[in-house]
């Protein structure tokens, strides 16, 4: 087991009669179908509920969480329109992991996939299988759960998160010769099939790296040094802009600071002053779209 993790502190392993449910996530699925025209229909109720028990209830590792260790996430699917069993959507998947010493969840992703079409039908099993493509909702809502449970890893331990991005490029592997969309992994910077090609490139590894720096030697010792923390947050961003570089334009720096954008600005305007000119200026190139943000930060 990894480093695990979220009490912060090592971890006694003592035999137990009753064994840990192995599930990993405590998730809350929403479905907006309010512009199908036809948001009562019981298919959109029965589709929140299936999704939901097919995330919290199945077991997606063979690690043991314990009940605070889970991951807390969310699927937000809005569904444009609906004929037959042929949804059109998009889904918003969110995530986040506690900070150290804090009553404070950082987020990890924080993603919107406009290219979320999907056949269901009613009642219908939802079952996951990494050597094949059977559903579209499956296979997308799957590939997120593995990111997520990459980038937590990768934020508790330096690169942590290899298998679980292996194993979600099963997934894209699996899933791309069916002809949907968003498993691409050329043109659209945010695919599915781009965003784990980045993760588990070589190229990169200076970004997940950072993301380690960011969250375990940052965020996690807030509580007790927090002038240290900042510089070490500091030193993340400008790693992250060493990539950025190199990769200019990635999908995967954006979603980083998609994700981050507001933490960074009350981390830097908070605690002790520092001179971070110079990486108000690093952000303001490498995520020009959150520039609003940055007019905010001052030092």
């Amino acid at each position: 087991m990894n480093w695990h993790k979220r009490s912060g502190l090592l971890i006694i392993v003592f035999i137990c009669t009753t064994p840990l449910l192995a599930q990993e996530f405590n998730a809350t699925v929403t479905v907006d179908s309010r512009q199908t025209g036809r948001p009562n229909l019981q298919i959109f109720s029965t589709l929140k509920k299936s999704v939901q028990e097919f995330i919290n209830k199945s077991e997606w590792t063979d690690k043991e969480f314990e009940e605070h260790e889970k991951i807390d996430c969310s699927f937000f699917i809005i569904v444009r329109s609906y004929e037959s069993k042929e949804f059109s959507a998009s889904l918003q998947v969110q995530a986040s992991r506690p900070v150290f010493n804090s009553t404070y969840t950082s987020t990890l992703i924080n993603v919107n996939d406009k290219d979320f079409s999907f056949e269901y039908t009613e009642f219908e099993p939802l079952n996951y299988n990494p050597n094949s493509f059977d559903s579209n909702l499956v296979s997308a809502i799957s590939f997120y759960l593995y990111t997520i449970l990459g980038l937590d890893a990768d934020s508790f331990e330096k690169l942590g998160g290899t298998s679980y991005y292996e194993e979600a490029n099963k997934i894209v592997s699996a899933a791309r010769s069916s002809g949907r969309s968003g498993w691409e992994n050329r043109g659209n910077a945010f695919s599915r099939g781009k965003i784990n090609q980045e993760l588990l490139s070589r190229n990169f590894d200076g970004l997940r790296e950072a993301f380690y720096e960011y969250h375990r030697l940052g965020l996690d010792t807030m509580s007790d040094d927090k002038k240290k923390a900042k510089e070490l947050i500091i030193n993340a961003i400008k790693d992250i802009r060493e990539v950025d570089s190199q990769r200019p334009n990635s999908g995967l720096i954006r979603l980083f600071f998609d994700a981050k954008a507001q933490e960074i600005l009350n981390v830097l305007n908070g605690g002790p002053k520092m001179d971070i000119a110079d990486v108000k200026g690093m952000l303001y190139k490498m995520a020009p779209v959150h520039s609003r943000k940055w007019e905010r930060i001052r030092y």
